[in-house]
């Protein structure tokens, strides 16, 4: 007996709660609570053409989860890349960075400027002070863009 199952990237719909499954197991295993996920974050994992199955998935909430250091889970969406390199799409790796910068701004307006403490941006983000200053520089955001 053969049992076939869809590629993950056919079964859009059943992404969100797969998220939500791997960020429980994954959480209660490292003893975090993560008890949000992003819009952009989760919209980002369901247009995502994933080339694998749900082994992927897995693996990347898992070290979203480890990389979270707040309520929120931080999944690192440069790390999303397609199995051909040739067909990668500049417009959606743009969209990923607008999607990253816009949340950046979101948290720190949030914040009221505040990059660290249990209440500034990094927290929020649930990275590290130093991850968020390289980002701000990486992405050319100045105090004048959030204050």
């Amino acid at each position: 007996m053969i049992i076939s199952a869809p590629p993950l990237r056919d079964r859009a719909s059943d992404i969100p709660l797969l998220v939500w499954h791997f960020v429980e197991s994954h959480g209660r295993r490292m003893g975090k609570h993560i008890a949000t996920i992003s819009e952009e974050t989760m919209e980002a994992l369901v247009r995502w053409k994933w080339p694998g199955n749900i082994r992927e998935l897995g693996n990347l909430i898992e070290r979203a989860v480890i990389l979270t250091r707040g309520p929120v889970l931080y999944v690192p969406l440069t790390e999303l890349r397609t199995a051909d390199p040739e067909n990668d799409s500049i417009s959606d790796k743009r969209d990923l960075r607008t999607g990253e910068r816009e949340r950046i701004l979101r948290a720190l307006r949030e914040a009221k400027g505040r990059i660290a403490g249990p209440e500034g941006a990094a927290a929020r983000l649930g990275m590290k002070r130093t991850t968020l200053n390289s980002k701000l520089k990486k992405f050319g955001i100045e105090r004048r863009a959030y204050a």
